[in-house]
């Protein structure tokens, strides 16, 4: 009876593997085949011609080191349950990032990362995740209202009262959450989290604040390079601040990674038409930074998830 269980196991968790990796796949095929702003000649004109290719290759270079230090970070912080190596926090990052394609803002990544630790140390894989997506979030944050401040002073992107009204909203749930932080909710109150982060060294804070700074410079400078490649007329600053003020309000918004292209373009369309640019080259843009930062290496990752082995109890 225990072979045959371990047998059935065995073949559920092979066919569990196959239906996350062709759903996947089926997703990014239903999106591309259905993307009239995906014009390829376009694509070639400007892949041909040389005067693009520094920029090519920056935007290369982007595409691999925004993922690349979200493996580093992982790769950091998870050492503080096991050793980790390099190749190691690359399969759990992808292998996560896959399995949480299907699920509101990748909740599906904690539960993926710890398949590869102890049953007992999932509580702490969780945790540590929250701290490697967490200090991106604040920087989502904190960089996108500056940008939309910014940027709202050149466009009115949004009437500037609801700027204010959204500081004066931020400052009273941070005096809040502070004021109360003993208040504990099924035994886990916000001096609790505060309490754990404590244990975390100082050398891993300022290693994952560092490395998160470069992450977010990596991905919101694939969009100025995209832009500037599709013929976008906007100062780099002006550029800059609509790229975060886009990003802080996709991230505000619950949505799947799957379509994450049509939450952001939409969005990135709203902006843009303030600052006159063509609708077209906005989807075409978010399309791209779709397929390089989510199709490319949810690829990669498909390989993870298709030859992780369940560890035998």
């Amino acid at each position: 009876m225990k072979i045959l269980s371990d047998k059935t196991k065995q073949y559920l968790v092979l066919l569990i593997k196959i239906l996350v990796v062709s759903t996947a796949f089926y997703y990014i095929y239903n999106q591309l085949s259905h993307d009239e702003t995906l014009d390829f000649h376009i694509l070639s004109e400007v892949i041909a011609k040389k005067e693009n290719y520094p920029a090519l290759i920056a935007l290369m270079f982007l595409t691999f080191s925004n993922r690349f230090v979200e493996i580093l970070k992982w790769q950091s912080l998870s050492s503080l349950i096991k050793p980790v190596s390099v190749g190691q926090a690359t399969k759990q990052v992808l292998s996560a990032l896959t399995l949480g394609i299907f699920t509101p803002n990748g909740i599906g990544e904690y539960a993926g990362k710890a398949l590869y630790f102890e049953k007992k140390d999932a509580p702490r894989v969780i945790f540590l995740n929250m701290v490697c997506n967490g200090v991106q979030v604040i920087y989502a944050i904190l960089f996108g209202l500056i940008g939309l401040t910014v940027l709202n002073q050149y466009h009115e992107i949004i009437p500037n009262r609801y700027l204010w009204i959204t500081f004066g909203i931020i400052t009273v749930v941070l005096t809040l959450l502070f004021s109360v932080r003993n208040f504990a909710i099924k035994g886990y109150s916000l001096q609790t989290i505060i309490n754990l982060l404590k244990e975390i060294p100082k050398s891993k804070h300022r290693k994952n604040l560092f490395l998160a700074s470069l992450r977010y410079a990596s991905f919101t400078h694939q969009y100025v390079i995209l832009y500037y490649l599709f013929g976008v007329d906007i100062p780099y600053f002006e550029l800059l601040c609509a790229v975060s003020a886009i990003y802080l309000m996709a991230s505000s918004l619950p949505n799947f990674q799957f379509l994450e292209f049509a939450v952001k373009g939409s969005i990135a369309m709203f902006i843009f038409s303030a600052l006159d640019v063509s609708q077209w080259v906005v989807a075409l843009v978010a399309t791209l930074i779709w397929l390089l930062n989510i199709v490319l290496p949810i690829s990669i990752g498909s390989y993870f998830v298709l030859t992780y082995r369940v560890k035998s109890t």
